[in-house]
C-alpha cells in the first residue's frame, strides 16, 4: 500500500510517500520511504521485491516479531495519537 506522508510546512502534495505492509487490522510494516520530488515511483522489480517482504512478515507470528525487534533487525514506532 502506498501512502503519502505529508512533511510539516510542505502539506501532502510536498510530501514523501511510503510503501507499508499491512493486513488492515492491527498489522502496519513500514516498508520504504521516498521524496515525491525525487522518485516518482519505485520500479517494478522493487515492487515484487517489497511484496515479498511484505508476505514474510505479515506471515510471521507475533513471538517471532518480538524476536525480530528485540534483536534489532526490526524497530517497532508507537502511534503517539
Amino acid at each position: 500500500m502506498k501512502k503519502r506522508v505529508p512533511l510539516p510546512g510542505r502539506g501532502k502534495r510536498g510530501s514523501t510517500r511510503t510503501i507499508v505492509a499491512t493486513n488492515k487490522g492491527d498489522r502496519w510494516f513500514f516498508l520504504y520511504g521516498f521524496e515525491k520530488n525525487e522518485l516518482g515511483n519505485i520500479d517494478p522489480k522493487q515492487l515484487q521485491a517489497l511484496q515479498i517482504v511484505a508476505e514474510d512478515l505479515l506471515a510471521r507470528v507475533e513471538s517471532e516479531l518480538n524476536k525480530l525487534v528485540q534483536d534489532g533487525t526490526l524497530q517497532e514506532i508507537a502511534n503517539e495519537n
